[in-house]
């Protein structure tokens, strides 16, 4: 199986030996030394500022998009929320759950969001601005750097799901005024589902001090007191932190997030450049490195999906509902190569020859 989804991604030998081991016990002093390393990676990787923290939550990214709406915001908030697509949506969802006021920016799929999206939210009392990066079911990547602009001038906490952009789009925490970033391990982390991180900002470490949770599990203060030492307050998925640590720590050794930023870019440029023979349009002007929406000019977007699937061995991105039919994704997150790329896009050219993709 050659695997272009967006995540569970590919995963490097060494991370998969890791997972071929017997899981350990985890309350011990060695653990937590991996815990507190996890920590401290993560913290650089993100370029998080001083004082920051992070939460290691044995949950899907979603699990760590309601725990940061549950702790970080009340009742007494007034948000803006951008929702492009299945995961803006699912901020949105969470807001009406948790009862936070907020107002919605509606963005036709793969639409980018502009100034004039924000201009008339300016000075209107809002507090907080929550927005996906990278907006995985369209494969929108939204301009941080405007977002940010946008948020200090009207004093907003900015909580950030960077979940399929984190490593391979620049993310500098402390450069955009970010106080909350989101990622999942089964992205560009590169190791199986299962555990979701939330880095907090000093200013969002003071908001979930001060916040009454109404969950236990999900409970962020919880969670960070367990963290100082090295430890989790409930069972956490033990072999994957172990994975997390050998990613980070492989990472590092390479250079650093700024050279796997790099490795993402060609990656994606590559492929984009070897399938544009291919009747299919990039589906947004906006695109992030770690994948590509792609619109079939012809032919059924999930046929090519299913086809690929159980005739190549190769795993791409389907959609659901309105865009099942019109966009399919390739990802680029995790141990692939320029070569697989060339593999991917010899299989589409074959279907081509046979008629299946037109």
């Amino acid at each position: 199986m050659l695997n272009f989804t967006v995540g569970p991604v590919m995963s490097s030998e060494a991370v998969r030996a890791i997972g071929s081991e017997q899981v350990p016990y985890f309350r011990t002093p060695e653990f937590s030394e991996v815990m507190f390393q996890n920590e401290r990676l993560m913290l650089q990787f993100t370029h998080a500022p001083k004082g920051s923290r992070v939460c290691f939550m044995t949950t899907s990214g979603t699990g760590s998009m309601e725990a940061t709406v549950m702790n970080v915001l009340s009742t007494a908030d007034k948000a803006i929320v951008v929702n492009g697509g299945s995961f803006g949506h699912r901020f949105v969802e969470l807001l009406q759950l948790h009862q936070i006021p907020h107002h919605e920016i509606s963005l036709e799929y793969g639409q980018p969001l502009t100034e004039e999206h924000l201009a008339p939210l300016a000075n209107q009392g809002y507090t907080a601005f929550l927005v996906n990066m990278g907006e995985t079911s369209t494969g929108v990547l939204y301009d941080m750097p405007m977002i940010s602009r946008f948020c200090r001038e009207n004093g907003l906490l900015l909580i950030v799901d960077a979940i399929s952009t984190f490593m391979a789009d620049p993310f500098d925490m402390e450069a955009l005024g970010a106080d909350v970033m989101i990622t999942g391990s089964q992205k560009a982390l590169a190791c199986p589902p299962g555990i979701s991180l939330i880095v907090l900002s000093p200013r969002a470490l003071e908001r979930v001090e001060n916040h009454h949770s109404v969950s236990m599990y999900l409970d962020l203060k919880l969670a960070l007191k367990n963290g100082e030492r090295g430890q989790t307050p409930f069972t956490p998925a033990v072999g994957t932190l172990l994975q997390i640590n050998q990613r980070l720590r492989d990472v590092e050794a390479a250079g650093g997030v700024e050279s796997e930023l790099k490795r993402m870019k060609v990656l994606s440029q590559d492929f984009r450049q070897k399938v544009a023979v291919l009747p299919f349009e990039m589906f947004t002007t906006s695109p992030q490195n770690g994948v590509t929406a792609l619109h079939p000019k012809n032919t059924s977007a999930y046929d090519i999906f299913t086809i690929l699937k159980d005739e190549y061995q190769i795993w791409i991105c389907p959609n659901g509902g309105d865009l099942r039919d019109r966009v399919f994704r390739v990802g680029h997150l995790g141990a692939l190569t320029t070569d697989d790329n060339t593999t991917l896009v010899n299989a589409m050219l074959d279907m081509q020859k046979r008629g299946l993709i037109k």
